[in-house]
């Protein structure tokens, strides 16, 4: 029995999910929860196989919250469930170690696949998500966006600048030093070729990346 924590802010969606799983005989609901710290909490208490996150989680958003899911139980599976097909968060998503990737759109059809291919050991990415992925990038010019060198640790540090968190925050949001923060935040804007806080906002605003 595959046993699958459902984390999103939104209780309808979370319902539904759980109506598709109750419709089958080898998936089973272990936990349902609202936001990181039902997460975490729920990972203490539950042995889960499979993890589906949605990005309208309240907090991180999934991307620093797998990282923490993974320390509690190294076996753990991360399914993120995103809102649109072209989506900035996809690469450093992965990167960060989640394992799997589907659009809410294509849910009620990819979602019981996605969870039985990572409970087996595999890694499931949603066709219409791979093939824009894969066509942005080729029929790019100029390749692909900046933002994509960022390692996960920038991004998330990048994801929360943008959000308007200070450095002292972010140090404590993500467990690191002031100076770790200091430096990840030099190396993004380093990276992206800006300088201060109000270009790394238009930037994100340009490039979608804005926290929704």
């Amino acid at each position: 029995m595959i046993r699958v924590l459902i984390a999103d802010g939104h209780k309808m969606f979370r319902q539904g999910v759980a109506r598709l799983i109750a419709d089958v005989d080898d998936i089973v609901v272990a936990a349902e929860v609202q936001d990181d710290a039902g997460v975490l909490q729920a990972l203490k208490s539950h042995r889960t196989d499979v993890g589906v996150f949605a990005q309208s989680l309240p907090e991180r958003g999934g991307i620093s919250l797998i990282k923490h899911a993974k320390a509690l139980q190294p076996a753990f599976r991360a399914l993120l469930i995103s809102p649109r097909v072209q989506d900035p968060y996809l690469l450093p998503a992965l990167h960060a170690g989640a394992d799997g990737y589907i659009t809410k759109e294509d849910a009620a059809e990819e979602l019981l696949a996605a969870i039985r291919r990572l409970a087996a050991g595999g890694r499931y990415i949603c066709p219409a998500v791979a093939e824009r992925q894969t066509f942005d990038f080729v029929g790019s010019d100029a390749g692909q966006p900046d933002h994509m060198r960022l390692s996960s640790r920038e991004f998330e540090v990048f994801r929360l600048l943008v959000a308007g968190k200070r450095g002292a925050e972010i140090a404590a949001e993500l467990a690191l030093s002031d100076k770790t923060v200091s430096s990840h935040k030099a190396s993004v804007l380093r990276k992206l070729n800006l300088v201060g806080i109000a270009e790394l906002v238009r930037y994100a605003i340009k490039h979608d990346l804005l926290p929704h």
